[in-house]
């Protein structure tokens, strides 16, 4: 492997090798040899070969060729990062300084107006299979039940007809419609599905007979919205029903609610696309953020970045702003765009691994991306408060908590609570990774009105009514566990060892 030495290869050293992997190493010495441009006639034979899988669209695989030949041409593009530099002022708004009281007609302005939720995801990260918004949030609601919640109120209150559009994906299309069908005016498409392929080679798994089909597909990002939106019939839809703008943000981030003062800038000023971003704290480093690169307005995400300059993007005195996923866009300027089929997302090249440890990749894309494709995009530097997602069990936790209340499906911090932040929680180990541990081991809403940070490491027991308040530190030793006994208060305390009960 360290020289450029090269030996015959006897008829014993093939003994044993498939003809599948046989083509695999031809196809990767090939792809050595003569470079990228050979892959596309093979990926288009391969392409025809996956017509066969019930997931194979025909459009899907032909959007999958459009951006795998982009990916061929700029997969050695690097980013030249003297070039880049923090967006310029007239680009970015901040949130005090568009509030304004309500004026002129509501109802008229809202009825311009959909919301859409990008619900594409599975609760995996917290062990879950099936869709993460049905992971049950509060009150024995889950994330869509409050997502619906929330705009019925909004319609109700201000006379208006909001619709609540989903992005599915296959992963979550077939449960959703069953968590929706108690539900009116809930819309629903399902976005692409496109087929990994192998780091070695480029090309499919699939080709790999023995590989599972269900390894074979993944949903390629948010910014497959776009184009599923428009080919679904979706945008012609909310176009007919006379809706101009679109609000789209996480299904998970119960805090990225319909905002008039928003809405009412876009359409003052209008701004055909604008994202919302909100100040950096050292859990936020790995979140894309916005730059000027090449006297345009861009997201930078952190695997795009450079191994050189990932500390630098980091830095949360240098990139001081992150992208919380929710954007407003302005309908008939995104149809325009497609029309003209000028938006060529920069492409991700995420890096997975099968279930046999083999190497693969996928080809996504990022909406906020799409930025650099609108002329009259701005950022909007908005409060911490609209920024809540639920990532992990220690997210779950906080919000089951106390700490906040619910009305309406929508989220609001107790009035207990004294100051405007948001403790620090932080759960560790097996024990509170999954939701299904998790639930074992907090038997209920901890009250933490009064709480600043919390740490929770092994195998710990929390019971009913407990009150945990200022810094409270709880670690149960390998091997030991520590319960904490129902309405247990603890107060600035540092638990550890092993312990059945603590008293309060």
């Amino acid at each position: 492997m360290g020289d450029n030495s090269s030996q015959e290869v006897g008829p014993s050293v093939l003994e044993g090798i498939s003809q599948e992997e046989l083509t695999r190493v031809d196809t990767a010495y090939e792809f050595q040899q003569r470079g990228a441009e050979s892959l596309m006639p093979l990926m288009e034979e391969e392409l025809k070969g996956l017509e066969k899988y019930e997931r194979a669209k025909p459009e899907d695989l032909r959007k999958f060729s459009k951006i795998f030949a982009r990916y061929l041409k700029t997969r050695s593009d690097t980013i030249d990062w003297s070039q880049i530099s923090p967006p310029p002022a007239e680009m970015m708004v901040n949130y005090e300084d568009i509030q304004s009281q309500e004026n002129g007609n509501i109802t008229e302005i809202l009825n311009k107006l959909a919301v859409l939720k990008l619900n594409g995801g599975l609760g995996t990260s917290m062990g879950c299979t099936g869709p993460k918004s049905a992971i049950e949030v509060k009150n024995y609601l889950n994330f869509i039940d409050l997502t619906v919640r929330q705009l019925e109120h909004f319609n109700t209150k201000y006379n208006t007809s909001v619709p609540l559009v989903l992005m599915n994906s296959y992963n979550t299309h077939t449960q959703t419609g069953k968590l929706t069908s108690k539900y009116k005016g809930v819309w629903s498409f399902e976005q692409s599905a496109f087929p990994r392929i192998f780091s070695d080679t480029l090309l499919p798994v699939l080709s790999d007979p023995s590989v599972k089909e269900s390894d074979g597909w993944y949903p390629p990002g948010h910014g497959d919205l776009f184009e599923s939106l428009n080919e679904s019939g979706m945008l012609d839809k909310l176009l007919d029903e006379g809706k101009e703008y679109l609000f789209v943000s996480n299904i998970d981030n119960l805090k990225a609610v319909v905002d008039l003062s928003i809405l009412q800038y876009v359409i003052k000023e209008e701004v055909d696309f604008l994202m919302e971003v909100t100040k950096k704290t050292r859990a936020d480093v790995k979140g894309g953020t916005l730059i000027e690169y090449n006297n345009a307005l861009r997201l930078l995400e952190i695997a795009q970045v450079p191994e050189e300059n990932k500390t630098d993007f980091t830095s949360i005195r240098k990139f001081k702003i992150f992208n919380t996923n929710s954007i407003w866009i302005h309908l008939p300027t995104l149809k325009k765009n497609l029309d003209q089929n000028i938006m060529e997302l920069e492409i991700i090249e995420n890096k997975k691994k099968l279930p046999n440890g083999e190497s693969v990749i996928q080809l996504e894309t990022a909406i906020g991306a799409s930025i650099r494709y609108f002329s009259n995009a701005k950022g909007l530097v908005v409060p911490r408060n609209r920024f809540l997602p639920v990532k992990t069990c220690s997210d779950l936790f906080l919000l089951q908590s106390t700490l906040f209340k619910i009305a309406h499906g929508t989220l609001s911090i107790s009035p207990n609570r004294i100051t405007d932040t948001i403790p620090i929680i932080r759960l560790v180990g097996d024990c509170f990774k999954t939701v299904s541990n998790y639930k074992k081991h907090v038997k209920g809403p901890v009250a933490i009105d009064d709480l600043d940070h919390l740490i929770v490491s092994g195998n710990v027991t929390i019971g009913k009514n407990v009150e945990f308040k200022g810094t409270v530190i709880i670690v149960a030793d390998e091997g030991k566990s520590i319960s904490i006994a129902d309405g247990t208060v603890l107060d600035d305390k540092v638990v550890t060892g092993n312990l059945n009960v603590i008293d309060h």
